[in-house]
């Protein structure tokens, strides 16, 4: 049971990681000047971000139902639900985002992307980095025994 723990906090901690790597990627991709022939790319590293995501539910429920501190730490733990909840604000939050590179993929080749429409989709791409932050302070409390 110890090393499950130990695997699955691992894997867990290991696809954050890499899921704010992928949101940084985006960002740097996404910015005025944006071309067409990045698209693809972008469209790679937007679909890696929901696989990632759609990884780390599935490995913080085995957590839950298989880690040392059992189901019942998690359920009255005020931490691990305000984590959640921050986590569901992102993956709402990453839908435009999706949506936006689907169509820009979808534009004849010489239509230029305009720079406002980048910037606001910029914008989207900062608020689901912010609520990472809180996504972080709330593992970082429930460590600490927070939320109890």
């Amino acid at each position: 049971m110890e090393l499950a723990d130990l695997l699955l906090a691992t894997l867990h901690h290991v696809l954050a990681f890499g899921l704010v790597g992928l949101l940084c990627m985006e960002m740097a991709l996404v910015k005025p000047g944006l071309r067409a022939a990045d698209l693809p790319r972008l469209a790679r590293i937007d679909g890696a971000y929901g696989a990632a995501a759609a990884l780390i539910v599935l490995v913080g429920i085995g957590r839950v139902v298989f880690g040392l501190k059992g189901w019942e730490y998690y359920v009255a733990n005020d931490a691990f639900w305000t984590k959640m909840a921050a986590f569901a604000a992102i993956g709402l939050l990453s839908i435009k985002p999706t949506r936006t590179i689907l169509r820009w993929r979808r534009q004849p080749a010489g239509d230029p992307l305009a720079d406002a429409e980048i910037m606001g989709l910029r914008r989207w791409l900062k608020a689901e980095a912010a609520l990472f932050v809180v996504v972080l302070a709330c593992a970082a409390a429930m460590a600490r025994g927070y939320g109890s």
